[in-house]
């Protein structure tokens, strides 16, 4: 007969990989009394999770299998603000989003629309909103992580280990140089690196869209409202583009675009940006505002990163098909911010309790690649 004055044992619990979702997965295994331990190769939010726009949106992903998944998070995002305070820790706040048509020609004058944000001066025309302060919002997206990960330390008692995964094994992580990470559990979460894994390459295929952005600093960041901007972008002699523009509580100005499929590199850190690219943005934003010129605006970042996509364009969420203790979360493509906290709640449901009740997990099943395969 067990004694009822034994401390209940702590499931062990090893996450691989310190980007959001990775970071989220851990916060709410450890929330829920998990022994967690996150291990990343590089450092944290060190990819597309440090690098990425962090647009949240409640009901751009409804009418297909990711509306749930979409809705819950964005709702998450909202409690974990006021649980971390988040508006003074990293950004978070509602915003307006507008669709702007811009077109390049000889001529920059402002179109006088008002319903364009003054800042805004450049050859700018059709404003529509598509998001408002109830259904959009942002947050900086390195900060949420590393915000998460630091309460889940401090909170929750999450150790944080620096490393390179080389097998998982039921019951443990080896990690590079040999030391074992004894785990009832693991979670994969290593985004477009999740795939390199042998027992997960031969179920499914995570391959990474290369995506751009620069981060500009506005001498007269005052003058900058928030607003969320989605460009129809037609430059003079090229094709027509589809490049964002988030302004931050921070004052800095995040634009991003150019995406391109590409082999995505063994080394995090040695993602670099194509220069023509990075030359593109600049000239978009030169046209979108003359306090995002050159010389009035000074030049923070130029960086890419790796979106990880699947081949039906669904992420993977759920335990391996035949690994016992071993789970999986990657794939969530442009909305890996937005739904990072959905996400990591459902995971953290599914290893302690056997199954997720915040969200169904059953469309983002990696067995689902099985069927397929037949």
């Amino acid at each position: 007969m067990d004694d009822p004055q034994q401390p209940e044992t702590k499931k062990r619990v090893v996450v691989c990989g310190g980007g959001v979702i990775g970071v989220c997965t851990a916060y709410f295994l450890a929330k829920k009394g998990a022994a967690v331990t996150l291990v990343e190769k590089s450092s944290v939010a060190c990819a597309a999770s440090g690098k990425a726009g962090g647009f949240l949106a409640l009901d751009w992903c409804d009418g297909g299998p990711v509306k749930s998944l979409a809705r819950a998070s964005f709702n998450l995002h909202r409690s974990l603000s006021e649980e971390l305070n988040g508006p003074e820790s990293y950004g978070y706040r509602p915003l307006t989003t507008l669709s702007i048509t811009i077109t390049e020609s000889g001529s920059s004058s402002p179109s006088g629309n008002s319903k364009i944000p003054s800042w805004i001066d450049g050859p700018a025309r059709a404003p529509r909103t598509i998001g408002t302060t109830e259904t959009t919002a942002q947050v900086h997206p390195r900060l949420f992580t590393e915000t998460l990960l630091n309460t889940a330390v401090e909170k929750y008692g999450v150790e944080v280990v620096i490393g390179k995964v080389e097998e998982v094994r039921v019951g443990s992580v080896v990690m590079e140089g040999g030391r074992v990470i004894e785990s009832e559990s693991v979670v994969l979460a290593l985004g477009p690196w999740t795939g390199k894994f042998e027992m997960l390459g031969s179920i499914f295929r995570v391959y990474g869209l290369k995506a751009h952005s620069i981060v500009l600093q506005p001498k007269e960041p005052g003058i900058i409202t928030p607003h969320a901007i989605f460009l129809s972008y037609f430059p003079q002699g090229g094709k027509a583009m589809d490049p964002e523009v988030y302004p931050r509580p921070t004052g800095e100005v995040y634009i991003c675009g150019m995406l391109a499929e590409e082999e995505v590199p063994d080394d995090p850190e040695q993602i670099v940006g194509d220069p023509a690219s990075t030359a593109m943005l600049k000239r978009v934003a030169k046209n979108v505002s003359s306090h995002l010129n050159e010389g009035e605006a000074q030049v923070k970042a130029e960086q890419a990163c790796f979106l990880p996509c699947t081949d039906d364009s669904l992420p993977v969420i759920g335990q391996v098909p035949g690994v016992t203790g071993c789970y999986v979360a990657t794939g969530h493509s442009c909305w890996g911010i937005l739904n990072g906290p959905a996400t990591g709640a459902a995971v953290a449901e599914l290893v302690v309790d056997g199954r997720a009740t915040i969200v169904d997990l059953s469309p983002f099943s990696p067995a689902r690649f099985l069927a397929y395969k037949g």
